[in-house]
């Protein structure tokens, strides 16, 4: 377990097989009230009774609003197999007719006038040329997705049909005149508009721009994310000794900024090195730099100090929330962004949902999530001025807290699907509370690990 702090940590593990309700029980279940949060009355934690700073509300609009205001990609072209995930920055128009010429819907026969019908002995199949057309009486087999003849008036199907001893195909029910053909431009015309600017690239929306003919989309790039991890106390690899740590952030934060629509273009170790930490900042090319400790007031949290040297402006200079309080948003001279992140390993979790998200959210042009809430399991402690922000686990039409959530922690957020939004004060059992989803638990973003 991680020792109190503002670097990042490990956080502990059982070794005991479990399964799944058994492990879940066991993280939502309190063994040891020193970890447990203040009663909604309590006083404040001691060291933090005259810290305030942007409601946590609040602080998600400035982040929203500050990627509106700063420097844009241009939209790019965007190869098919590289375009999921990305948000659509030109309309996707038809290229071609939906089908491009009329095709069987099943396979059968394709005929011509009433029956019986004599049938050709070559078939028609798909990716084949223009078949011959029919005359009355004539039928041919046919595969689905196959070009229809000319003159044909129905493709009856296989089930439907029977050939008698002079090899004459019967129908075994009525056929209806156009039955089973899909006829050229059914789906769309071309130039049909279908898609708009705007629209989240899903498998479908691949599906759909290869059948229309692109092999390309017109797409808002995602934002180039860097991160900066700092603290001298970080152990990459082994179990910590001497008064180090393993860096849980390191390994964290790429893909969860990857989920969040990133495209991290480098992690870099800083040290509590000042001098390296200023180097950094102003080479970078990131749109977004995240940076991990060091935003605190500690004799070596150099993240303050760096960014006045560099002349970023200040956009949230801590937020009331628990954990996370101290992170920051600030802007830099060139537009760019940077979220100073905690470095406990829960507290950082905070400060990506609550400055991270919606930044690069805006930058990437995806639709904001809709707001939903749950009734709450269990209740939930509050802190008694500040929003805290809870994991926990979604259990048919009820969101069950999770009680390993102190700012170092991470197991609690390893088994959640999901941030409760407590309000201060704390939340009774039973009250609906807003959820923030977890990136690879939120319905419809399939596409956040491609």
């Amino acid at each position: 377990m991680t020792a109190p702090g503002s670097r990042a940590g490990a956080p502990a593990a059982d070794s005991d097989d479990l399964d799944v309700e058994e492990a879940l029980a066991l993280v939502r279940e309190p063994k040891d009230d020193s970890t447990a949060p203040a009663p909604p009355n309590a006083p404040p934690a001691a060291g933090h009774e005259g810290h305030r700073g942007t409601p946590w509300p609040r602080a998600r609009e400035i982040a929203a609003r500050a990627a509106r205001s700063g420097a844009r990609r241009a939209p790019v072209s965007v190869p098919l197999g590289d375009a999921l995930g990305l948000v659509l920055a030109a309309p996707l128009d038809a290229l071609t007719d939906l089908p491009s010429f009329d095709t069987s819907a099943m396979d059968g026969w394709a005929v011509a006038g009433p029956g019986p019908w004599d049938v050709r002995d070559a078939g028609v199949l798909a990716g084949h040329g223009r078949p011959e057309l029919l005359t009355d009486g004539e039928a041919v087999r046919i595969a689905t997705g196959a070009r229809i003849p000319a003159d044909t008036t129905a493709v009856l199907r296989s089930e439907h049909g029977r050939t008698d001893a002079q090899g004459r195909l019967h129908a075994t029910r009525d056929v209806a005149h156009g039955q089973d053909i899909r006829p050229r431009g059914q789906e769309c015309r071309s130039g049909d508009q279908l898609l708009p600017v705007g629209t989240l690239v899903t498998p479908a929306v691949l599906g759909l721009a290869a059948a229309a003919g692109y092999d390309t989309v017109t797409a808002v790039p995602r934002p180039r994310a860097e991160v900066l991890v700092l603290g001298d106390e970080l152990l990459t690899e082994g179990l910590p000794h001497d008064g180090l740590i393993r860096d849980a952030l390191g390994p964290m934060l790429p893909p969860w900024l990857h989920a969040l629509g990133a495209e991290v273009v480098a992690v870099r170790r800083i040290g509590d090195d000042a001098r390296a930490l200023r180097r950094a900042v102003s080479r970078s090319e990131a749109d977004l730099i995240v940076t991990t400790g060091g935003t605190a007031g500690g004799p070596v949290d150099h993240v303050h100090p760096v960014l006045e040297r560099v002349g970023a402006e200040l956009l949230v200079d801590g937020v009331t929330v628990r954990p996370g309080h101290p992170m920051l948003l600030a802007r830099t001279r060139s537009g760019q962004h940077l979220v100073g992140l905690p470095g406990n390993p829960l507290a950082a979790v905070s400060g990506l949902l609550t400055l991270a998200e919606p930044l690069l959210r805006t930058l990437a042009a995806r639709p904001a999530p809709e707001a939903y809430t749950l009734p709450l399991g269990d209740a939930v402690h509050g802190h008694p001025h500040d929003t805290r922000l809870v994991p926990v686990v979604l259990r048919g039409d009820r969101a069950l807290p999770l009680h390993y959530n102190g700012p170092a922690m991470l197991r609690g957020v390893a088994a959640a699907d999901a941030l409760a939004v407590v309000p201060p004060g704390g939340a009774q059992q039973g009250e609906e509370t807003e959820l923030l989803d977890l990136p690879w638990a939120a319905a419809g973003i399939g596409v956040c690990f491609t």
